[in-house]
């Protein structure tokens, strides 16, 4: 897990995870969690709440990517037993008390050898999974009782069996926030390892306030495109290896896509003021 600025989430988040039940006999579950220069005493409050927890403190300047690289490496540090699974948890979702289980159920399906998604919803609207393949999008995918396959994954709440994890590897360093789940997923299915979501919603993630975006109205063009290429939409380099890894020939029309339609949009909003 990676954390910044929302203690009362993150606590909510440990305190479901801590509450799982029907978990195999002798399971035991340890929490690697990175607080990217939390002000709002989420450190302070989490060792307090759950002290078995290790909390690694990292700069303000570390996102969620970055943060997941530093859990995971943390993870790898802490000696034996070694795992035999890791799980990728959001700071903000609440876990079902069987979503665990559930989980671990699943990859037992499937030997220990697939990625296994926790599709997560809210107000009964799932919003992250994993993620198929349409066309240019990648559209969520509905639990639907059994295991459904997927082609990646959202970051939420994903479950990897430890060999899985040594064979695709952590996110990459390149992405720094986004689009690192999604390139995870991609590179696992290029090393042969399927991924699949979990047959029902295992847990709940609060909706949040919109970030302030690269659509908002009358921001001009200038700002709409600081905006995009900001590490909360489309970092320039970062989506130019995602595409080039992940696109194929359709790739440097979708490197440029987002660039222009933001100017374009931009450019037409501030028409539509005068």
């Amino acid at each position: 897990m990676t954390s910044h600025d929302r203690r009362a989430a993150t606590l909510a988040a440990l305190d479901a995870l801590a509450a799982q039940r029907g978990l195999p006999p002798g399971t035991r579950v340890r929490v690697h969690l990175v607080d990217a220069g939390s002000t709002d005493g989420t450190v302070r409050a989490v060792r307090r709440a759950h002290p078995g927890a290790q909390v690694a403190v990292a700069g303000p300047d570390v996102l969620w990517g970055q943060g997941m690289r530093l859990a995971s490496r943390n993870s790898r540090a802490a000696g034996s037993p070694e795992p035999t699974h890791q799980l990728w948890l959001h700071d903000d979702v609440r876990l079902a008390p069987d979503a665990l289980a559930q989980l671990l159920d699943t990859s037992r399906e499937f030997d220990d050898e697939a990625v296994i998604v926790g599709a997560v919803r809210h107000d009964g609207v799932t919003t992250c999974s994993g993620r198929r393949r349409h066309g240019h999008t990648l559209d969520l995918v509905e639990p639907s009782g059994g295991p459904e396959p997927c082609d990646t994954y959202d970051g939420d709440v994903v479950l990897l069996p430890w060999a899985v994890r040594e064979r695709v590897g952590d996110i990459d360093k390149v992405f720094r926030n986004g689009l690192g789940d999604h390139d995870h997923g991609f590179r696992a299915r290029r090393a042969g390892v399927a991924a699949y979501v979990a047959p029902r919603h295992v847990g709940d993630r609060p909706a949040g306030p919109a970030p302030r975006a690269s659509r908002e109205p009358g921001i001009g063009v200038r700002e709409a495109l600081r905006r995009r290429v900001s590490q909360r939409e489309f970092p320039v380099w970062q989506w130019w290896v995602y595409c080039w890894r992940h696109t194929g020939v359709r790739a440097p029309v979708l490197m440029v896509a987002p660039y222009v339609v933001t100017v374009v949009r931009a450019l037409a909003a501030g028409r539509g003021t005068r």
